[in-house]
């Protein structure tokens, strides 16, 4: 027996199926937008550090490229990988480089994130927009 998809589609499964998609579109918003306090309730309450997009980009990509010190310091304690790259190759911590947020790649190097890791690198990153600070904490 099929089951419809699309728009003909209903029933529980199309339910439950709407429900996780809208709780993830909610914390990826919550992550661009550093709203620690929602993505401190979901993530104690089980939901993956380690969800990402379409595009690959993590909750905490997404916190660090919006320069969120804290949502990175929350996701982070909940298991995140400081070194996921997206589909792009791209890294928290040169998302942070990019962005000039010397304060979220402190947190991220101090998480163990590797200056060298993706497509820029963050060292890269921080020569090419001669973020001199970053570079500084880069070593």
């Amino acid at each position: 027996m099929s089951h419809p998809t699309g728009p003909e589609a209903t029933g529980p499964e199309t339910a439950a199926d709407d429900e996780t998609l809208a709780l993830a579109h909610a914390l990826f918003d919550a992550a661009r937008g550093g709203d620690a306090e929602l993505l401190r309730s979901y993530l104690a309450a089980g939901a993956p550090a380690t969800l990402t997009n379409a595009a690959g980009d993590s909750l905490l990509m997404l916190a660090a490229y919006h320069g969120h010190e804290d949502a990175v310091q929350l996701i982070l304690h909940h298991g995140a990988d400081v070194n996921a790259a997206n589909d792009r190759g791209q890294t928290p911590l040169a998302g942070a480089v990019f962005k000039g947020y010397t304060g979220v790649a402190r947190a991220l190097l101090d998480a163990g994130a590797d200056p060298d890791a993706g497509t820029p690198s963050a060292r890269d990153a921080a020569t090419m927009f001669a973020r001199t600070e970053i570079l500084a904490l880069l070593g």
